[in-house]
């Protein structure tokens, strides 16, 4: 795992969304606003949660998925990666964030309207 510069990096610039954190999952570190999984810290990148719409603006910065191996096969989820300027101002990476977490809260609501 890299060392965890770029993870207090990260939180010091996302300091301005209540509750967020990182949790140490795989090798790698979800993103959590309360108990919304918004993000992922993966060898000094983030990947933000996508919908359909916001993937656009991820795509047209030329970013991709976050990936990874599974039996032999590379499986996408629906992550894209943010772009180093938005990552550098805090600003703008906080705005990134807020619609990460609102995708991740309208996912959640989802799956348990689903299950109910």
């Amino acid at each position: 795992m890299a060392d965890d510069s770029f993870k207090e990096f990260v939180l010091d610039q996302l300091s301005a969304l209540p509750e967020v954190r990182a949790k140490a999952m795989f090798g790698a570190h979800g993103l959590y606003q309360a108990e919304r999984f918004f993000g992922i810290l993966d060898e000094d990148r983030i990947f933000f949660k996508v919908s359909e719409t916001s993937k656009v603006a991820y795509v047209k910065r030329g970013m991709g998925p976050f990936t990874y191996e599974s039996r032999g096969k590379t499986l996408a989820m629906g992550y894209y990666e943010v772009p180093l300027e938005i990552v550098e101002k805090a600003t703008d990476l906080v705005e990134w964030a807020r619609q990460a977490i609102q995708i991740a809260a309208s996912a959640t609501r989802k799956r348990a309207k689903k299950a109910g």
